[in-house]
């Protein structure tokens, strides 16, 4: 398996984390979303459904298909997606434009169904797992941890309310893009002094 470099430059030589690599769209994503404080039910919904989708694929595949994402789950719309029954379910794992799998896309209509009947904010409920004590900046990839304490009780926390691929590792990623953790590396341009 070969090692990511910790910062690669783009064209426009500018540094960034090395798993952004040479792709225009993720170079956007990394130097406009990732890591970014994201707040608000719609937009914690859609991560954690995409981060769901993303399980077992890279992340770029999620990104470019998240346009017809949208469409397909109608921007996100809690109240809509919850509505959905087994006849979308079908007509969604025949759309080739989105990852055609049955138990994600029923997963996202649980979830959504989940989130409509929380006695709580979905956005505070994830934010109250983000980490208090401050950590270094990471100085490479490799010392980017996959799980933690907080995305493991994160993770318990979704499940025991019922929400479906929500494991540790997945969590850690939504920590990461949703911005309650910054692992931005030293040396890329997002990383503060």
């Amino acid at each position: 398996m070969a090692v990511l470099p910790s910062i690669v430059e783009g064209a426009d030589a500018t540094p960034r984390c090395g798993w952004v690599g040479a792709d225009p769209e993720y170079q956007r994503y990394h130097d406009e979303e990732w890591g970014t404080p994201l707040l608000g039910d719609r937009a914690v919904f859609e991560k954690i459904s995409l981060e769901g989708f993303q399980a077992g694929l890279s992340w770029i595949t999620i990104l470019k298909r998240r346009p017809a994402f949208r469409r397909a789950f109608a921007n996100f719309d809690i109240d809509t997606v919850a509505a959905m029954t087994e006849d979308d379910v079908e007509r969604l794992a025949t759309d080739a434009s989105i990852i055609r799998h049955r138990g994600k896309i029923r997963a996202v209509i649980s979830n959504a169904r989940v989130t409509r009947d929380l006695d709580e904010s979905l956005s505070d409920l994830v934010w109250r797992f983000a980490p208090t004590a401050e950590r270094p900046r990471p100085t490479r990839l490799d010392v980017i941890p996959a799980i933690t304490t907080e995305s493991t009780a994160l993770s318990i926390e979704l499940r025991r309310r019922g929400y479906r691929f929500v494991g540790p590792t997945t969590m850690y990623a939504l920590m990461q893009s949703a911005g309650l953790v910054d692992d931005h590396v030293v040396g890329c341009w997002r990383a503060p002094d």
